[in-house]
């Protein structure tokens, strides 16, 4: 694998509100779940790190790479604090970048876990706090990066989306099997992520724009480029990193995809894993997580996503998407 760089109840809310940031209501029937959306680096990491503080009894936190000093001494304040605090680190992959902070988190009373090595990497990042409210991430807790990664994180309390995480978290964080179930939001791998995932694009009948990491797996590209054939407007952005993906970049072309690239030494780095499909349709859809465009991601690793029809959530992301692609350049 290429190297990676990289509800709400009341009291939830205030915390995003001291950051800036307004949580988005899912329904007039459903007033209490609220669904956040953190864009990096514009809104930084207060949100994530004033959700870790905000916690009164317990933080269960899955994290593939964690270099964070800010959120490991605020997970070492919450233990101090009386909060149970459980993290499980990737060790398949990161174990090096990893291991100061499993110390650290050790030496400071928070129980840390290596991840179960049944799968090829975990590389899952979410934070949920007291069994209510939950961080899904396409970024890690990598401090270095934080300037210039581009990222999302949806912050939400739907309790049958935080039950489904919990659960798994208990069983991973025992080295235990478990099928995931997908709650309201949830796209699991390597549960089903070729199921959720795939249908996004390919049942887009107007638009699509697509932010990756990678671009390493033939069902993917295939299937944008079958979307572009139909007459979608498809387009991609990411980063372009020493040519690595120029053969399907040039497929996609061909194929009728806009494809617009940042250099690697841009201070834009696209590490966001997002599809927005059908942008201003009643079929309007939005896939933003952890899984990258790669057999692994979808097929082996532990990694989850967030899946919505929320105009609101769906609005926020897309305009982030088109304004990367207006920044980048196009693929020739």
């Amino acid at each position: 694998m290429k190297r990676f760089r990289r509800a709400l109840i009341a009291g939830t809310a205030a915390v995003l509100a001291a950051a800036g940031l307004t949580a988005i209501a899912a329904a007039p029937s459903s007033a209490a779940v609220t669904y956040t959306v953190v864009t990096e680096p514009t809104d930084g990491y207060t949100p994530i790190y004033n959700l870790i503080n905000s916690a009164t009894t317990s933080i269960d936190m899955t994290m593939y790479e964690l270099t964070d000093t800010t959120a490991e001494q605020d997970l070492i304040n919450a233990v101090k604090r009386g909060v149970t605090v459980r993290v499980i680190l990737d060790q398949n992959l990161e174990k090096s970048h990893n291991t100061t902070a499993y110390n650290t988190l050790t030496a400071g009373g928070v129980q840390v876990h290596w991840a179960w090595t049944t799968y090829a990497a975990t590389h899952q990042k979410t934070i949920t706090i007291d069994h209510a409210t939950t961080a899904i991430m396409s970024g890690n807790l990598t401090s270095q990066y934080y300037s210039t990664s581009r990222d999302f994180a949806i912050i939400e309390n739907n309790s049958y989306d935080v039950n489904a995480i919990e659960k798994v978290f208990n069983a991973d964080f025992a080295d235990a099997a478990i099928t995931p179930t997908d709650g309201y939001h949830l796209v699991w791998s390597p549960t089903d992520s070729q199921t959720q995932i795939l249908p996004i694009i390919n049942n887009a009948t107007k638009s699509l724009s697509v932010e990756n990491e990678e671009m390493a797996y033939p069902t993917v590209t295939t299937a944008l480029e079958d979307a572009a054939k139909r007459g979608v407007n498809v387009e991609v952005t990411m980063t372009n990193d020493y040519n690595d993906y120029a053969t399907e970049f040039d497929a996609l072309t061909a194929a009728g995809v806009h494809v617009h690239t940042y250099a690697y030494t841009a201070s834009l780095y696209i590490h966001a894993k997002a599809i927005v499909a059908d942008y201003g349709t009643s079929a309007a859809v939005v896939d933003v997580g952890s899984q990258n465009f790669s057999n692994a991601s979808w097929n082996k690793n532990r990694e989850l996503g967030f899946i919505t029809t929320s105009s609101a959530v769906i609005s926020s992301i897309n305009s982030t998407l088109a304004a990367d692609y207006a920044g980048g350049t196009a693929w020739t």
